[in-house]
C-alpha cells in the first residue's frame, strides 16, 4: 500500500498543473474544473494498478479527465458561447492591446462553430502542446487517424476563418477584415 501511495503521489505532484491547465481551459468556471480535476485523481487512485508509468500516466490522466468533461457536460447544460466579460477577463489577463479583443471575439466566435471533436483536437494541439501520438493516445486513436483529423480540422477552421473575414495582418497577426481596410 505505501508504494501504491508513493507512486500516486508522484503522479499527482507531476501532473497536477497540466491536469488543472486541461480542465481549465474546457470548463466554465474555476469550480468546475477543480471538480474535473478532482474527479480524475480519484479515479486515479482506485485504478492506480493500470496507470501506466513515466509520461504515459499523464496521457492516461487526460484521458480520464477527458471522460470526467464528457460527463460533466451530460450533467449541466451547455453555453452556446462565451460573454463579453470572458473576452474582458482575457484581455486583463494577458494584458492585451486594445485592438486585440475585437481580435479574440472573432477568432473565439469561429472557433466555437467548428464541430466538438474539432475543437478537442485543435485545442490538445494548441493548449496542451501535445503532439500526434501522445493525442493518439489521449483519444484511444491510431497516430495516422489523429493525423488526418487534425488536417481536416484545421482546414475546416481556416475555412471557418476565411468565411468570417478573419484573416492575417502582414506582421503574423490575426485581425477582421473590416478593420485591414482601414
Amino acid at each position: 500500500m505505501g508504494g501504491e501511495r508513493a507512486r500516486f503521489e508522484s503522479v499527482y505532484r507531476e501532473t497536477y498543473g497540466r491536469l488543472t491547465a486541461y480542465a481549465a481551459r474546457r470548463c466554465d468556471s474555476p469550480q468546475d474544473a477543480a471538480d474535473v480535476v478532482a474527479e480524475t485523481f480519484a479515479i486515479a487512485w482506485r485504478r492506480m494498478g493500470e496507470v501506466p508509468d513515466g509520461g504515459q500516466a499523464t496521457l492516461w490522466l487526460y484521458g480520464v479527465a477527458r471522460k470526467v468533461l464528457a460527463n460533466h457536460y451530460r450533467g449541466e447544460v451547455r453555453r452556446q458561447a462565451l460573454s463579453v466579460q470572458l473576452d474582458a477577463e482575457l484581455a486583463d489577463v494577458y494584458q492585451a492591446a486594445p485592438d486585440s479583443e475585437v481580435e479574440l471575439t472573432a477568432i473565439k466566435q469561429v472557433f466555437l462553430t467548428l464541430p466538438d471533436a474539432d475543437r478537442e483536437l485543435l485545442s490538445l494541439v494548441a493548449w496542451e502542446g501535445l503532439d500526434r501520438e501522445q493525442i493518439a493516445t489521449v483519444l484511444g486513436l491510431s497516430r495516422n487517424a489523429v493525423r488526418i483529423r487534425l488536417h481536416r480540422a484545421r482546414r475546416r477552421f481556416a475555412r471557418a476563418l476565411a468565411e468570417a473575414d478573419v484573416r492575417f495582418r502582414p506582421e503574423g497577426r490575426l485581425i477582421p477584415a473590416e478593420e485591414g481596410q482601414l
